[in-house]
């Protein structure tokens, strides 16, 4: 008959009866065991049903081996000695138990002792499957390992469809991930599973906050930036902290704040100046509003600090997907180059960096940046001394058709520019055209948002 011990008696509290059930329990508290004490032998701990069987049967003559004693005893917060001990109900001390009496040998005095070992527990003592039923809730989780793995691989989805379906069509799956993220946070996990929720929320604010930029709803974005800067802080983690930081800086260089968008990069990259997430802050947040600004010798520094750290980083060839968490890659960190020296004047380096990624940004899926270096390069060709309207005019035009269905802040405000660069050859039946072609592109509903945000921005 199975002896009646303190560790079969917490199991049934726990609703742990069956191996099934308490083999997970054990597993997952060797993995917590071995990460809080660093001995990394202890997550391999395992049991198998024989075992759980004499365990919870009382019918060990010795403890179980030292490890899985360490397993157990952090699992159910009591002494292995005194889990395997017997153990008798308030009933039984007053009525005996007819079933062990009758079926059970007698201990020897010795056994007696080792039993009734405990000190006398005092009044205001709480009971020990109190304890241990709180620790139970402490460590119960909302979010397991699934359902953690779900809510990355959907950020990841829409990192990776960003370019292809734009901010229109994905925001409202975006904005569904954050909300379930934060109502799991309204929930009880442990630590590390509530570490790795913070982390996905501040991603899932920043996605939006990247979208609020490309629609150019930037009081929503800087909203947005700032819950994924706290968020980050809170973890520790840096590098989504600086990735926000330059959305952020992104948002102000496109309402025209180019001395703020500078500030907020120079921040952010204090915080690691290191970090490969500063190839962007120097590229797409420095650089550009220092050239925007007038400090030419600085906004080439910047340039070629992004380009540097693009070496020590060892970071890709191609453009990389603007909205990605992952390092800026150098045919996007020289796309940035070339906006920045259109605005510094020089015109010659425009058109040298966009011919040196000019395959690269063909092959690569993003629409925007094929547009956004055609209108780059089409602008530079009208700054030239002796400008070439015709083939300027024809890239304004494509740039236009390659973002027909999702225009984007950065889109409509190069277009626009040109389309002012271009009135001085007005007369000119390719500068009507293309500026006829604006007008009707930028009346699309997105188009005329956009232009209404910033009009209230600036």
């Amino acid at each position: 008959m199975a002896r009646k011990t303190l560790f079969r008696q917490l199991l049934q509290q726990l609703h742990l009866t069956t191996y099934e059930g308490f083999s997970a329990q054990f597993e997952r508290a060797a993995v917590e065991l071995a990460d809080l004490v660093g001995d990394h032998r202890l997550a391999s701990v395992r049991i198998s049903s024989r075992q759980f069987d004499r365990w919870y049967g009382g019918e060990l003559e010795t403890l179980p081996r030292p490890d899985a004693c360490r397993v157990l005893e952090h699992m159910l917060g009591r002494p292995a000695s005194e889990l395997f001990s017997v153990v008798h109900t308030h009933d039984e001390e007053r009525h005996g138990d007819s079933r062990n009496s009758a079926e059970e040998p007698q201990r020897p005095p010795s056994q007696h002792r080792s039993s009734q070992s405990f000190a006398p527990r005092h009044a205001d003592d709480e009971h020990p499957l109190d304890i241990v039923s709180r620790t139970q809730q402490l460590t119960t989780s909302n979010a397991d390992e699934s359902t953690l793995a779900f809510l990355d691989s959907s950020l990841e989805s829409i990192t990776a469809r960003y370019e292809l379906d734009g901010p229109y069509a994905l925001r409202p799956q975006a904005r569904n991930l954050r909300r379930l993220v934060h109502t799991l946070l309204d929930g009880r996990q442990p630590p590390r599973a509530r570490r790795e929720l913070f982390r996905l929320a501040a991603r899932a604010a920043g996605l939006l906050g990247y979208m609020a930029v490309n629609t150019g709803d930037f009081a929503l974005a800087e909203a947005y930036c700032t819950e994924a800067r706290e968020l980050s802080r809170v973890i520790g983690d840096v590098e989504t902290e600086l990735w926000a930081s330059g959305t952020l800086s992104f948002g102000l260089y496109y309402v025209g704040r180019y001395a703020e968008a500078d500030a907020c990069a120079a921040a952010a990259m204090a915080r690691a100046p290191h970090s490969a997430q500063c190839i962007r802050l120097l590229a797409n947040g420095r650089a550009r509003a220092l050239a925007k600004t007038g400090q030419d010798q600085a906004a080439t520094h910047a340039i070629g600090q992004a380009l540097e750290l693009s070496e020590i980083h060892d970071v890709p060839v191609g453009i990389t997907s603007c909205i990605s968490f992952e390092p800026y890659g150098h045919a996007r960190t020289l796309a940035n180059a070339v906006t920045t020296h259109l605005s510094l004047g020089n015109v010659d380096q425009v058109l040298k960096d966009a011919e040196q990624i000019d395959d690269l940004v063909e092959h690569s899926d993003s629409p925007w940046s094929r547009a956004l270096v055609r209108l780059d390069v089409s602008t530079a060709l009208l700054k030239q001394p002796s400008p070439d309207l015709e083939h300027s005019m024809s890239l304004g035009s494509e740039a236009l058709a390659l973002c027909a269905d999702a225009p984007i802040t950065s889109v409509w405000q190069r277009a626009r520019d040109l389309r002012e660069q271009a009135q001085r050859w007005r007369d000119q039946r390719v500068v009507r055209e293309y500026d006829e072609e604006f007008r009707t592109w930028s009346s699309q509903p997105a188009a005329l948002a956009m232009s209404s945000s910033r009009s209230r921005a600036v």
